[in-house]
Order: structure tokens, then C-alpha cells, then sequence
């Protein structure tokens, strides 16, 4: 059986990648502003889910940021300055993330962070990144209210209120015809706003949500969920939640012998879903805002580069981390003196990139 009829994907071209970084400055934040000036090397921090649940995903971003910084200094780095990455495991946990907020708010020589992975690390650092005038810019963070915290919060990925409608009104509404839906969503803060579009668009096209359920991080019974779903007779599942839950979710509705469409929204595009579920996925349906296709050199350089290192196929997380990277540098580059306000005032005009 080929590996790419195992899994049907949509590409998602209303939900467009976009810079977003917004919000007031704050009043009382205690940064002095550090100059890499007189530095021969300029730090970035990268906090990522390296180990973990969403390691798939905090690997790519070790390995794409580090592709990326590794390409600009050959290029001769920014302003004849050499990039340098510091890269620390946030294990996708709150309490990680903040630890290394401090760490990286601390460090003087780190002039902007990439990262973090989950919309719910991103906002548990905001806080501590505008005390200390530290620009974060996540790759993949999509809750709408990430990038409004305040002036140094930057994103990338698009967001919730454009992906979840159009999930529902294209993927569930025109692609399948779904009448009756069941969601099982994940309880943090990217899956309850997902949730929330998708829901609020599949009223708008009339399509009838018959069960919602949520889980918490790591859940692998889902037993107990898919009963109550499957009381409500849907005719389509849709999954919001990551490519683990998405594989588990797969092979435990096979195991009940029901036979029920299974979609998913975003982070359900990996290819691990077809190691960890198999036959199971036979036609599991998802969407992604990007697919890099060989009539694209760049992109296809990019993703045989990217996957002879990792082993595995290249998704739009990592692909996002990377172009990260490249925006910090080109921000970097319009800068008179680079310090930690400076880069972020570029990055927030940066156009055309």
C-alpha cells in the first residue's frame, strides 16, 4: 500500500501565513535594552517541545532553525555578524516555558526568542518576555488573542478564526457534505478556540454539531469520549487536537468496529499518524496551510535537506520555525544598533517578506 494514498490531504488556502504582532508598550518593563553592537556573534533562543508529546514538532524546530542560521552565516550572517542559536527544551509545559522566559529574559546577549510551539506555552510567557522587552515569535501559535498580549508577541502560523471556518465550511461542509458532526477537541488554549470557529461556522453552513468532547494533554483512553460521540450517531468525526491523539483516536473507532468518517484540523497533518495508525487511517481527512511540491525548488530543497536529517517528512511547523529565522535576520539587518527593541520595532514593519 502506498504511503501517500494512506492519507488524504487539504491543503488550506484561505488560511494564508502571516506576520502578526501587535499591542501597547508596556509601562514598567525592566530590560536595559542590551546592544549586540559590540558582539561578534548575535544569540537567538529557540524554545521548543524537543522531548515529550509534541517532541515530532519541537525536533523540527531544533533542526529547521538550526538549517536556517547555518545558511545565513555561510551568506556571510547579518551585518557581518554571525547568528547563534540557544536552544532548550520547554517539553510542551507551561511551567518549562516560563522557566526558560527567565532564562532567556536574562541572558543580555539574546536579542529575540523563536518560539514556543503551543499557543498555550506562547501565552504563558508573554508576561515575562514584555518585562523584559524580548520579542517571541512562534512559528506556530494560533490562538487569536497570542499575538494582541502586547508588543512582543509575533506570529506566524495563521490563526484560529481563519482555520477552523474553513475547516467547517470546506473540508466538513462542501468537501464531505457532513450533516451531523461530532468533536473531540483538546482542552487547552489552541483546541477550545479552534473549537469555538469551527463550531461557530458549521452553524453558519448548517451543519449540526451532535457531541463535543474534550481531553486533556496525553490522554490515551478514549474509550469513555467515543462512546458518548458515538451515542449521538454522527456522520463525520472531527478531531481537534494533535497527530498522537489523532493516530490513538483512529485505531481505537476501528477497534469498536465503527464505521464513521475521521477528519481533523491542522496539527493532524504528520506522517506519523500513518506509522502510529496504519491501515486504521485509510483515508483520514485534514488540513494543512502548506505543502511543499517538487515544481517548487526552494521548498523541495528545503524539504529533502530537512527530512535526510530527521527522518521524516517535512510539515508546516517546521517549515514555519525556519522562515522564522530568516524574518529575525532581516529585521536584524534594518537595524542601526541591534538591541532587543530595535528588532522588535523592524519586525513589526517588516514587509514583503
Amino acid at each position: 500500500m502506498k504511503r501517500k494514498l494512506l492519507v488524504m490531504i487539504m491543503c488550506v488556502s484561505l488560511v494564508s501565513m502571516f506576520l502578526a504582532g501587535c499591542g501597547s508598550e508596556s509601562d514598567n518593563k525592566t530590560n536595559d535594552n542590551s546592544t549586540a553592537t559590540e558582539k561578534e556573534t548575535i544569540k537567538i533562543g529557540v524554545a521548543a517541545p524537543i522531548t515529550g508529546n509534541y517532541a515530532e514538532y519541537g525536533i523540527g524546530f531544533k533542526v529547521a532553525t538550526t538549517m536556517a542560521v547555518e545558511e545565513i552565516n555561510a551568506a556571510g550572517g547579518v551585518n557581518g555578524k554571525k547568528l547563534e542559536l540557544s536552544i532548550m527544551d520547554s517539553k510542551g509545559d507551561a511551567k518549562e516555558a516560563t522557566a526558560i522566559a527567565r532564562q532567556f529574559s536574562d541572558d543580555k546577549e539574546i536579542m529575540a526568542v523563536v518560539g514556543d510551539f503551543s499557543s498555550t506555552c506562547s501565552m504563558a510567557t508573554a508576561p515575562i518576555y514584555e518585562e523584559a522587552g524580548l520579542l517571541q515569535l512562534s512559528p506556530t501559535a494560533s490562538n487569536p488573542n497570542y499575538a494582541g498580549m502586547n508588543k512582543y508577541m509575533f506570529g506566524i502560523m495563521g490563526r484560529q478564526d481563519a482555520e477552523g471556518p474553513f475547516v467547517a465550511k470546506y473540508l466538513l461542509g462542501k468537501y464531505l457534505g457532513a450533516k451531523n458532526v461530532g468533536i473531540i477537541y483538546l482542552n487547552n488554549d489552541w483546541g477550545v478556540a479552534a473549537r469555538q470557529y469551527l463550531t461557530e461556522q458549521a452553524a453558519k453552513e448548517g451543519i449540526n454539531i451532535v457531541a463535543e468532547e474534550n481531553h486533556v494533554d496525553g490522554e490515551k483512553d478514549f474509550t469513555g469520549v467515543l462512546t458518548k460521540v458515538q451515542q449521538a450517531n454522527p456522520d463525520t468525526i472531527c478531531l481537534v487536537t494533535f497527530y498522537n491523539e489523532c493516530a490513538i483516536i483512529s485505531n481505537q473507532i476501528k477497534q469498536m468496529g465503527w464505521d464513521v468518517k475521521v477528519t481533523a484540523l491542522g496539527p493532524g497533518a504528520s506522517e506519523q499518524i500513518i506509522d502510529l495508525g496504519g491501515e486504521n487511517v485509510e483515508g483520514f481527512l485534514t488540513s494543512t496551510p502548506f505543502f511543499a511540491t517538487d515544481d517548487d525548488k526552494k521548498g523541495s530543497e528545503f524539504k529533502e535537506k530537512f527530512e535526510k536529517k530527521v527522518g521524516y517528512t517535512l510539515n508546516v511547523h517546521s517549515a514555519c520555525a525556519y522562515d522564522a529565522v530568516y524574518m529575525l535576520a532581516e529585521a536584524m539587518k534594518n537595524c542601526d544598533e541591534i538591541t532587543r527593541d530595535n528588532v522588535c520595532d523592524q519586525l513589526q514593519t517588516l514587509k514583503g517578506f
